[in-house]
């Protein structure tokens, strides 16, 4: 499991990773937001834990700008903010716990374990934005909408939804789907007559929107 810190405090960070590496978690730390989106593009971790109080930018706020982006993460957020209203805002910017410092560190690992279980059991969903994909049933939800896909239609959209930065190249969307690169163009207009979630880069490919 790869956990990824966003705290600015660099001792509690040196300790945060210390504790999380000897539970035998993959731990990559940050002192500031700038290098973690760069970060997500190449690597795909299994939690953030975030600090509100971050240079630059608010950590809800971040982590917002991250889900309507797409990346589907789960997130914790470790802060002083304390209040009813900060702890009510960071659940709804998206965390899926919310503790308080100072804090228990057999309680933060306790929450991890919590958060990493539950998504577990969500592994057959992938989300982008107001969309999920069940990999299972191979239905598409769009604002809790049902959208039935053929297996083609599914295919493509799963390599978009496990690639959502990834600009896809005819050439690649083809071998996807085994047609002619002639085909692909009426191939992503069929799925978008359906989603609308594709957009085309004009000389380059397809990405979701």
């Amino acid at each position: 499991m790869l956990i990824a810190i966003i705290e600015d405090e660099e001792d509690l960070l040196e300790l945060l990773e210390f504790n999380l590496q000897k539970e035998g978690f993959d731990v990559v730390g940050f002192l500031n937001p700038k290098r973690v989106k760069q970060f997500l593009k190449e690597e795909n971790p299994d939690l953030l834990i975030v600090d509100r109080n971050l240079p630059f930018i608010e950590g809800s706020k971040f982590v917002k700008e991250l889900k309507e982006k797409g990346y589907d993460i789960p997130v914790i957020f470790l802060t002083a903010k304390s209040s009813e209203d900060d702890i009510i805002k960071g659940f709804e910017t998206g965390a899926d716990d919310y503790i308080v410092k100072p804090f228990s560190m057999k309680e933060l690992i306790a929450r991890i374990n919590a958060v990493l279980k539950r998504n577990k059991k969500n592994k057959n969903i992938i989300s982008y934005k107001n969309a999920k994909l069940n990999t299972d049933s191979h239905i598409l939800y769009i604002n809790d909408q049902r959208i039935n896909l053929t297996n083609s239609e599914f295919k493509l959209l799963k390599e978009f939804f496990s690639n959502s930065n990834k600009i896809f190249s005819k050439e690649e969307i083809s071998e996807i789907l085994e047609i002619s690169i002639k085909s692909v163009n009426v191939a992503i207009n069929r799925l978008n007559h359906k989603t609308d979630l594709i957009q085309a880069i004009r000389g380059v490919g397809y990405k979701l929107k």
